[in-house]
């Protein structure tokens, strides 16, 4: 599917602004969870940027690299956490494996939303 990219215009004191959306069909399905944090970071705090990206035809790219680093990184703390603090026996207290898998994806997430999310 051809990406597209769409304008519409908001009325801002009787002056039209115009609004920048991107529309990618197969780029836009693969994107995941830090993909998405990723571009509302952009839009929200970083406008000039995320319009520059759309223009380029850039963002859908750029979303697709962030997410799959992300990943990648989550997967590295996630094996350095559990090195360093193993998780219970998941047989012998399965509340407790669940606090601490949950404690570690936390840390994980923090740790990757400021090294590469919100930069």
């Amino acid at each position: 599917m051809a990406n597209v990219l769409f304008v519409t215009y908001t009325n801002v004191n009787g002056h039209l602004i115009p609004n920048l959306t991107y529309k990618s069909g197969e780029q836009m399905e693969r994107i995941g969870k830090y993909g998405f944090l990723r571009r509302d970071y952009l839009k929200n705090h970083k406008n000039s940027l995320y319009q520059v990206m759309l223009l380029q035809d850039t963002i859908g790219e750029h979303l697709l690299e962030v997410d799959k680093a992300a990943r990648e990184r989550e997967e590295v703390i996630l094996k350095q956490l559990e090195e360093k603090e193993p998780l219970p026996d998941k047989e012998a207290d399965q509340m407790a494996w669940v606090r601490a898998a949950n404690q570690h994806r936390a840390i994980a997430e923090e740790i990757i939303l400021k090294e590469l999310i919100y930069i």
